[in-house]
């Protein structure tokens, strides 16, 4: 504020070049070169100048031969002979040695009786079961009346006296004279005159010709029956030989640890260190929560009983042949009844009642 001096300053003005606008108001004319240079030629569609070539297949029978027909000369082909042994299996007349190392080295040894450990005996406790819970020690019964029901009569609204009115089915409903259906006879049957002639044409003109059965055509069986007995004997049968074999044995792998033998000592360290004690339960600071019994009676009066006030159902004018109060207008095409009401109304100035006309649908 002491050192700053305040100047005034104009707003700076837009340097721009002044817009120079060449307008003339004659007509452009021109030719563009393009126009002016080029021309149009005709250009006449030029012969193809391809020579025409015939194809002539010739008359000479080809008899060359190429080169695998005079490289190639036919020989007959020697198959080598296999030195390959044969497959035949050699039979030992040595008996099977069925003795293996598990055998020889297997010791079998006496299992030790199975250690049982004895059942802990269930020791009750000497102490008084507490059955006593917070309801039971908190909850007292109060003694008390049952609320009384709210609920409004439910009086059936209606009227013993006979139905006098007319309805809409009445005036609308006229009976109309039905006259029962024409009963139309059936013609009676009559048979045709004559006999019937049950031959048909087929029947007429078919003849019967005498057929023999025809004979299949099979070729003539060429079999050769011999009574030289059957070889039955397969190179199967003939190679095959059962061996008489027994079911091997468990094979057991040997015990590397030797089992214990003296008795197995369970004591462990939290039976040797674990000391028992005495157990003292705290000490409740809850205040005890004792309800004192009222002899006053319980006061269950609500603002709905005390401001509730029954009203009397009214019957709808619609019930009535001719409701009261009402005084009969008209009938519309649809068969509704219009009444009108007279409402008295008093004016400021009148002290005359004013009737007031009301359209009710009936």
């Amino acid at each position: 504020q002491k050192d700053y001096n305040a100047h005034k300053i104009q707003p700076v003005t837009l340097v721009r070049p002044l817009e120079r606008k060449h307008i003339t108001g004659g007509k452009l004319d021109t030719i563009p070169t393009y126009q002016d240079d080029y021309r149009s030629w005709e250009v006449q569609r030029s012969e193809p100048s391809k020579v025409e070539h015939i194809y002539h297949p010739p008359i000479e029978k080809f008899g060359n031969s190429t080169t695998f027909q005079d490289d190639f000369v036919p020989r007959e082909l020697n198959p080598r002979q296999s030195f390959k042994p044969p497959s035949v299996a050699k039979l030992s007349d040595v008996p099977f040695d069925s003795t293996t190392s598990h055998r020889t080295s297997y010791i079998a040894h006496q299992l030790a009786p199975k250690f049982i450990r004895p059942k802990e005996e269930y020791k009750p406790s000497n102490q008084p079961f507490e059955d006593l819970t917070t309801h039971r020690n908190d909850f007292k019964g109060l003694p008390g009346q049952l609320a009384k029901s709210c609920k409004p009569e439910n009086a059936k609204v209606g009227s013993n006296a006979h139905f006098n009115g007319v309805t809409e089915f009445q005036d609308r409903f006229q009976p109309w004279l039905v006259s029962l259906p024409e009963v139309r006879k059936r013609k009676e049957y009559v048979p045709p005159r004559g006999n019937m002639d049950f031959n048909s044409m087929s029947h007429l003109d078919y003849v019967k010709h005498e057929i023999s059965p025809a004979v299949p055509i099979r070729p003539v069986s060429n079999g050769r029956t011999t009574n030289a007995p059957f070889q039955g004997n397969t190179t199967t049968k003939e190679d095959f030989k059962a061996w008489g074999s027994c079911r091997q044995e468990i094979i057991k792998k040997q015990q590397e640890i030797p089992k214990p033998t003296g008795k197995f000592y369970d004591l462990t360290t939290f039976k040797s260190h674990y000391i028992p004690h005495h157990i003292i339960p705290a000490q409740s600071f809850k205040p005890v929560h004792a309800i004192v019994p009222n002899s006053a009676p319980f006061q269950d009066e609500t603002m709905y009983r005390t401001e509730y006030t029954p009203k009397k159902q009214e019957t709808c004018p619609a019930n009535y042949p001719s409701p009261p109060g009402y005084v009969y207008v008209n009938t519309d095409s649809h068969g509704h009844k219009f009444f009108r009401q007279l409402t008295p109304e008093y004016s400021e100035s009148n002290s005359n009642p004013i009737p007031k006309e009301v359209a009710v649908l009936s």
